[in-house]
């Protein structure tokens, strides 16, 4: 807190190691006082960061970063040890978070605003402006990109920021935001750490100008109605449901590595994860052979093991829910392939599960499971396919897989997402930018458009004043 560590003095809430069962420790919750003290902390240095030179600020980025890069490794291993991430993933994502803080060094200092054709002997601009101080609530599930991308645009835009990573991954969330303070003046980023009553009490503070969050839609739906009321910008990233349709004509091995890639990387902990599939019937068991072959293969191992390939979900209240959608399915009529009850051991193991003969009814269809369980529907063609992936309460992403060059500009047309993955499950490239649909958020979570997000324009039109009279 305003460049200094202050360890949190509030209720302590248990944490217990995804891999064993075992207590591990506890996080600290963030006092009243302490959250008072931060956003006034965060007010106090906002008018000495907007007037540093935007290239003095793209600077103090470039420093976070090669500090963030440096810790990667070390960062990591904390996320191993508190979310049960796979430690090449975890320590990845470290790195990926340097990437987004030199990202944001570069692209943010271009767009200061522009000139306007007015009257002549006028100048007529509009400009942009931080909008003060923005809190930045992020996710367990992959807090290291999720909360570089927004400190790094809030930051580089001039705003102050007070950042309260999840309780479910507290320590690596607040290392890193340490690393990246530590390159700032006191007071610029503060962290708090604690659980939903830390963040409610900065979404409705009058002090806090933009909530920026990444997380579940029932905490994005609250904070977009208590920041919303009080006239401040909620930029919400939530939940997401994103379908994958296999088209006719692909190759069922390559269909099935993608389906498995997007279902069960990171334990099918990601917002972007596929949890709906959509098999055309010609190639749906061709596909389901190779996908059931491919989900009984995987090494489910110690996540700290670089030879495991997938780790346990980040805890009881997750495994929870994967196995009530798992269980109401298969009580339904659906069949696991592969997979379908938790492990045998301790900790929150869950295998890689393939499920089929799931309609759009069930709850492992329709709402998010964040879990490694492929659900499939077999679809009698092509329009069936494209009619239901683009049903439902989410619109975060969706993929399809096709030979067919008409059905891939179709799908980019129709699929009312933010983004569509044509042939590839994970990719895209630098400076994409996306809104989230319906019930998955609102808002430029991420890219250059981010940046429009965390800033305020102003017109200025200036004329020159007449001679004074003697």
């Amino acid at each position: 807190m305003d460049g200094a560590p202050v360890d949190a003095a509030g209720r302590s809430l248990p944490l217990v190691d995804p891999s064993t069962g075992e207590p591990s420790g506890r996080v600290r919750c963030a006092t009243a006082e302490q959250v008072e003290a931060a956003l006034a902390g965060a007010r106090s240095a906002r008018r000495g960061w907007r007037a540093t030179a935007a290239g003095e600020r793209a600077s103090a980025l470039r420093a976070a970063a090669a500090s963030v890069r440096e810790h990667a490794d070390a960062l990591g291993d904390l996320l191993v040890a508190t979310t049960g991430r796979l430690v090449g993933q975890a320590r990845g994502s470290a790195v990926v978070a340097a990437e987004l803080l030199e990202e944001a060094a570069t692209t943010g200092v271009l767009d200061a605003g522009r000139s306007l054709a007015g009257a002549s002997g006028a100048i007529d601009v509009v400009r942009r402006e931080p909008r003060g101080t923005v809190a930045v609530i992020t996710p367990w599930n992959d807090p290291f990109p999720a909360a570089a991308g927004l400190l790094a645009a809030a930051l580089v835009a001039g705003n102050t920021v007070v950042h309260k990573p999840s309780e479910r991954s507290s320590a690596p969330g607040a290392a890193m935001a340490a690393l990246i303070a530590a390159s700032l003046p006191p007071g610029v980023l503060q962290v708090v750490t604690g659980d939903g009553e830390v963040g409610e009490a900065l979404v409705a503070d009058d002090r806090v100008d933009v909530v920026a969050q990444v997380g579940s839609t029932a905490t994005g739906r609250r904070i977009g109605a208590v920041a919303g009321g009080r006239g401040a910008v909620a930029l919400l990233e939530n939940g997401g449901k994103d379908p994958l349709l296999v088209d006719a004509g692909v190759d069922p091995a390559w269909a099935a590595a993608q389906i498995a890639a997007g279902a069960f990387t990171n334990t099918g902990q990601l917002c972007t994860s596929v949890e709906r599939v959509y098999l055309h019937a010609d190639v749906a068991d061709a596909v389901l052979e190779e996908l059931v072959a491919l989900a009984r293969g995987v090494v489910v191992a110690d996540p700290s093991d670089p030879a495991s390939e997938l780790g346990p979900l980040v805890d009881e209240r997750q495994i929870a829910v994967v196995a009530q959608h798992v269980d109401d399915a298969l009580a339904a009529g659906a069949t696991a392939l592969a997979g379908g009850a938790r492990l045998d051991r301790p900790g929150a193991w869950y295998p890689p599960t393939v499920l089929v003969g799931c309609t759009d009814d069930m709850d492992v269809m329709a709402e998010e499971t964040f879990g490694p369980v492929a659900a499939v529907r077999v679809v009698a063609d092509w329009e069936e396919g494209l009619r239901l992936a683009g049903s439902g309460a989410y619109g975060l992403a969706a993929t399809v897989l096709t030979p067919d060059t008409a059905h891939a500009l179709q799908a980019a047309d129709e699929l009312e997402v933010g983004t569509v993955k044509v042939n590839a499950v994970w990719g895209g490239a630098p400076g994409g930018s996306a809104d989230p649909r319906r019930s998955s958020g609102r808002g430029r979570g991420y890219g250059p458009d981010l940046l429009g997000e965390l800033t305020a324009l102003k017109a200025v039109h200036l004329e020159p004043a007449p001679p004074a009279r003697r």
